[in-house]
């Protein structure tokens, strides 16, 4: 079966995982990875994410490409940031987010797990000037 949105069609060559409704399509890429995470409408990480990981905020970087839909991004102290595609994103630990609208928010990420805000230097939200 074919799908008729590339960005949603299935993917070779991944590891496909689910949780809490997010759909993660994982592939590594030399010391990294490339990820196609896709937000569901409605979704908001300290709604659905939040009590299966069990820390009071997301404490992942996120780097990538916002390819579909709308991401709202809050931070502890206040300061919130909209990404809306097609948009480049950066979004540091620490932070709650959400689906804004009816439509799945479709990401394209590159991480390093657990190194991801060293190599990319995202160690602390600081508000924008």
């Amino acid at each position: 079966m074919t799908h008729s949105d590339p960005l949603l069609a299935p993917m070779t060559n991944t590891d496909r995982r689910e949780v809490a409704g997010v759909q993660m399509d994982v592939a590594p890429a030399g010391t990294g990875r490339i990820k196609r995470v896709v937000y569901p409408a409605g979704f908001r990480w300290s709604t659905h994410m939040q009590p299966i990981v069990g820390t009071e905020r997301c404490m992942h970087a996120h780097v990538g490409f916002l390819a579909r839909g709308q991401v709202h991004v809050e931070y502890p102290d206040g300061c919130t940031e909209e990404f809306l595609a097609p948009q480049v994103i950066t979004i540091h630990p620490g932070h709650d987010a959400w689906v804004v609208g009816d439509e799945p928010a479709v990401l394209i990420e590159v991480d390093f797990e657990a190194e991801t805000p060293q190599l990319f230097g995202l160690n602390g939200h600081r508000h924008r000037t």
